[in-house]
């Protein structure tokens, strides 16, 4: 039996390749940071999409107090105009009717701000399916 000894180059020792364990840890690390970077961003979009919802909620809100107020003070000036050519009632009904028409205008332009709201992080989902095909396919 003869027992062989390695031998170091003549540079002196050789380098060695990096173990399966220390490519894997690696790895691991990479997929960690990746996985926390996406979470950032999807923490970011939904931050900007509430204040997009929060706009038109206060839009919705403020359409409501201008409307309670508009309704209570000009109301009562217009039925008191209208009152002076005729029946009271009639005249309250017709300012009514008005404010109606006004309260309907404002609930649509709120509906309209509020359906551009998405709930969905768009660029996180877009990222994770670029991420799950690189996975798949590493070298493309």
């Amino acid at each position: 039996m003869s027992s062989m000894s390695p031998v170091p180059g003549p540079t002196g020792p050789q380098e060695q390749e990096p173990s399966v364990g220390q490519l894997l840890s690696g790895v691991t690390a990479d997929l960690q940071t990746l996985f926390r970077q996406e979470v950032e961003l999807a923490k970011a979009e939904i931050r900007e999409e509430g204040t997009r919802a929060g706009k038109a909620a206060g839009m919705y809100g403020g359409a409501g107090f201008a409307g309670y107020l508009v309704l209570l003070f000009l109301s009562l000036a217009a039925v008191l105009g209208l009152s002076n050519v005729m029946d009271g009632g009639w005249a309250s009904l017709i300012v009514a009717a008005v404010w109606a028409v006004v309260a309907a205008v404002l609930y649509q332009k709120g509906r309209e701000r509020m359906r551009t709201v998405s709930p969905k992080p768009e660029r996180t989902v877009e990222t994770m399916k670029e991420n799950a095909e690189w996975a798949r396919h590493p070298t493309k």
